[in-house]
């Protein structure tokens, strides 16, 4: 008898509450590895909460997230995936540098230095290596952050809004960054406004209300119609 399969993520039922009001209800997906969603719908349709569950930072009100089999918040579930938030976290007392090799030890990487270069490197970040992320942009931080996502290791990558606050340039390196993320196995997922992700994207899944108004293809077309 063959292993039964298992999803990167499996939500089921998943309704989620604040009080009376319901930013998530009865959402049910699938999402398989090497997959790239571009999860879109307007302000407040649901997409943060959503992420902020797949990644553990929520409790369900009600129904169930699994990642890789695990509920959502556990440990393993939490050493698969890779959350960008929409607001970067960051040590002001460490340097760009210090926050690489803290992650990459956090993580168990042993070779990470190569990688970590050429995020850097990609990212622009390379003459800010040195320094505290308090004397950082918003666009400076919010690359340093994608830098430290993308440098441990994960099965799932979740970036809610990531392209806020970088230049045109960046924004293309992300997307290139995250297509590549998805071409080499994982399931990522990134919240977006954007249409130009269409291109890149194999899937679109659109809320509204917090329910699943569309989930199919995320050619131009069709995101256009879905795009706010």
């Amino acid at each position: 008898m063959s292993e039964e399969h298992v999803p990167v993520l499996d939500v089921k039922g998943l309704v989620r509450r604040y009080a009376t009001l319901v930013a998530l209800g009865e959402l049910d997906l699938e999402i398989e590895e090497g997959e790239f969603i571009a999860l879109v719908g307007p302000n407040g349709a649901g997409k943060s909460t959503l992420l902020a569950c797949v990644a553990g930072l929520l409790e369900p009100s009600e129904g169930e997230v699994k990642v890789l089999g695990y509920n959502a918040g556990s440990i393993p579930a939490r050493a698969a995936t890779s959350y960008l938030g929409d607001e970067p976290v960051l040590y002001d007392d460490l340097s760009l540098e210090e926050h690489l090799e803290y992650v990459a030890r956090l993580h168990g990487l042993e070779d990470w230095e190569r990688p970590a270069v050429d995020l850097v490197t990609r990212l622009g970040l390379e003459e800010r290596v040195d320094d505290l992320p308090a004397h950082f942009s918003k666009g400076m931080r919010q690359k340093t952050s994608i830098a430290l996502g993308l440098l441990r290791p994960f099965q799932l990558l979740l970036a809610d809004e990531p392209f806020d606050g970088l230049d045109p340039p960046s924004r293309e390196v992300l997307t290139d960054l995250l297509a590549e993320s998805a071409a080499s196995g994982a399931a990522v997922i990134v919240s977006t406004h954007r249409l130009d992700i269409a291109e890149r994207a194999s899937r679109c899944i659109a809320l509204f209300d917090g329910k699943v108004t569309h989930d199919g293809p995320a050619d131009e077309a069709t995101m256009q119609k879905l795009l706010p």
